[in-house]
């Protein structure tokens, strides 16, 4: 059994990033610009926002945080979207999610400029992404795809599994491992809420990708020997001996299911490290006019 270790992984993608904007502008190149806007004061949001603004500065990135109390109307929003639409110096942004219940989320995804989109929500990048063309793939899924290609995992005629059908991880990933393509081939089937017989689903699988968010719910009886395991989940589980009070638990029992394995994403340092990282990839392709001219 092999660990797979994203917080390394991410550690040396950002590296080669920074070089890369080194390069750029001792050629006289534009810094690329990333903007945040978060609503309200949500811990999540918070937290995962201020690794973003942490990661910029690892990349050489210029960054910029916008912030609005929970209070702000979705017209407010609404206009500084369309304000950094209009902005030639941000070349990407991103609206941090979930937001007030007041403001429609898919209107403000809707709102954003495709060619900015470095989260890569909107529908026109979800339709890219679809049919093959380039685009701004979603963070997480993008993470998943480094992950399995820096460990030369073998994906080509393969079975995969994904639990989980959200439009954030679980779709888009079903998507991308059926592609033309390394990381990619795979035969998939998609698990879910209402899926029968999704014990022998799994047993059957080479790769299985968890993003259900229930912790341990990849246990052994589940896992053929020598199945790479993927665990997406992330769920805030109390734990006394912990300062914070809770711990991180993944889709997946793992001191049970690692010995299986053959290759597996620990939580916390497999994927998550991953989605922010890919976050900046995406925004490096934004500064270099790279996918929308």
């Amino acid at each position: 059994m092999e660990l797979i270790d994203g917080k390394a992984t991410a550690a040396a993608i950002k590296q080669e990033i920074a070089a890369e904007v080194a390069q750029i502008l001792a050629n006289g190149g534009k810094q690329p610009h990333l903007a945040a806007i978060l609503v309200g004061h949500d811990g999540g949001s918070e937290t995962y926002v201020a690794n973003k603004v942490k990661a910029c500065a690892e990349c050489n990135f210029k960054s910029t945080l916008i912030r609005f109390e929970s209070d702000v109307t979705e017209e407010e929003l609404l206009a500084k979207i369309e304000e950094l639409n209009n902005d030639p110096d941000v070349d990407g942004f991103i609206v941090q999610l979930p937001l007030p219940k007041h403001i429609s989320e898919q209107k403000v995804t809707e709102a954003i400029d495709y060619r900015k989109d470095v989260d890569g929500f909107h529908p026109i990048n979800v339709g890219r992404m679809n049919i093959g063309l380039p685009c701004y793939i979603s963070a997480t899924p993008n993470g998943i795809l480094d992950l399995l290609a820096r460990y030369n995992i073998e994906t080509r005629g393969k079975k995969c599994v994904v639990l989980g059908r959200s439009n954030i991880v679980g779709k888009p990933m079903a998507n991308l491992m059926m592609q033309k393509a390394y990381p990619g081939d795979c035969t998939v089937t998609v698990c879910h809420s209402h899926t029968a017989n999704i014990k022998e689903e799994c047993r059957q699988a080479d790769i299985i990708i968890a993003a259900l968010g229930q912790p341990n719910f990849v246990t052994a009886d589940m896992v053929k020997p020598g199945a790479v395991i993927i665990d997406v989940g992330t769920t805030r589980v109390p734990d006394a001996t912990k300062k914070s009070g809770f711990r991180l638990n993944g889709d997946v029992k793992f001191d049970e299911v690692a010995p299986l394995c053959s290759y597996i994403t620990p939580v916390p340092g497999g994927v998550g490290p991953m989605t922010i990282c890919s976050l900046m990839k995406n925004t490096l392709l934004a500064g270099k006019k790279a996918i929308y001219k």
